[in-house]
């Protein structure tokens, strides 16, 4: 990082402070993020069978991670609460990971990143919970932001 540039969540004094996005224009935004549930391939069989104690497994966390993205304000101090137009989570099954895909969507002044990272991130962690009795060796990993769009 430069040494003059400067976190835009710190005020002149390097106290914490909400970034003022009033002169911002107002815009479609839509971001996309991620994060990876590893896990063993006897999970992911029992998955697929919708075998695991705690049942649906995949439908849990697509509600989860759509209910964690419309509260992220609630979550994370800083961030601006957002009228989100569209969430969707959606998963990848693989041999051994689950692939969570969050995309947020709204009209506003600024972006929905964080949004799309709350939803991934607790959908993620919900796949975790629901599958933690039959698998102890799994973790979430590869949370990132895929793409961020202004229209």
């Amino acid at each position: 990082m430069k040494s003059d540039q400067k976190f835009s969540h710190l005020d002149a004094t390097g106290t914490a402070r909400m970034v003022n996005v009033g002169a911002k224009p107002v815009q479609r935004r839509r971001a996309t993020a991620a994060a990876i549930l590893v896990c063993q391939p006897s999970t992911i069989r029992a998955l697929k069978r919708n075998a695991l104690p705690k049942g649906d497994v995949l439908t849990v966390a697509q509600i989860a991670g759509i209910q964690a993205a419309k509260r992220t304000a609630d979550l994370i101090p800083l961030c601006h609460p957002l009228a989100l137009c569209h969430v969707a989570v959606s998963f990848q099954v693989k041999r051994d990971q689950v692939l969570v895909e969050c995309v947020a969507e709204t009209t506003a002044q600024t972006g929905v990143e964080m949004e799309a990272l709350t939803g991934a991130s607790v959908a993620a962690l919900t796949l975790y919970d629901m599958c933690k009795a039959v698998d102890k060796t799994m973790r979430v990993e590869g949370v990132r932001v895929l793409a961020k769009v202004k229209e």
